[in-house]
């Protein structure tokens, strides 16, 4: 199978869409983070100097992914940091993953907009007909 990981961008009025896609449900969920990076710097100039560890639970996959990116949201504001690298572990309805990142330099990261959360709008997990996962949401900016 070829590599199916990536993440994209996708057109939403003001705001914007965050999608991630990976083979398994796990590399979705690390593609749509790398994509939420993206939404305020380049990920490829975020070096993953520092990680940290989070977790969160909800009652399904759409509601984690929406706990998932908030929780990054976050923890990018209270440590004034971004995050280039993803190591994301899905048991049932529990999220525990691991980000690496660096403090943000606004010099050299140029933060394009501040990403305020993530929202319910155009949500959806879902299994593709390749076998390959879709995660994504609409991200208030």
């Amino acid at each position: 199978m070829a590599d199916m990981a990536r993440w994209e961008h996708f057109p939403h009025q003001a705001d914007v869409g965050v999608r991630g896609m990976g083979a398994t449900l796990e590399q979705a969920f690390e593609q749509v983070a790398l994509a939420l990076t993206a939404v305020i710097a380049d990920p490829a100039e975020v070096a993953p100097q520092e990680m940290i560890r989070l977790s969160c639970a909800a009652p399904d996959a759409e509601l984690l992914l929406v706990d998932w990116l908030n929780r990054l949201i976050y923890e990018m504001a209270t440590r004034n940091m971004l995050f280039s690298r993803f190591e994301v572990h899905l048991e049932k309805n529990h999220l525990a993953a691991q980000a690496w990142g660096e403090a943000l330099e606004a010099g050299r990261h140029r933060p394009a907009v501040e990403v305020k959360g993530a929202t319910y709008t155009a949500l959806e997990v879902a299994q593709q007909p390749d076998g390959g996962w879709l995660a994504q949401c609409v991200v208030d900016v």
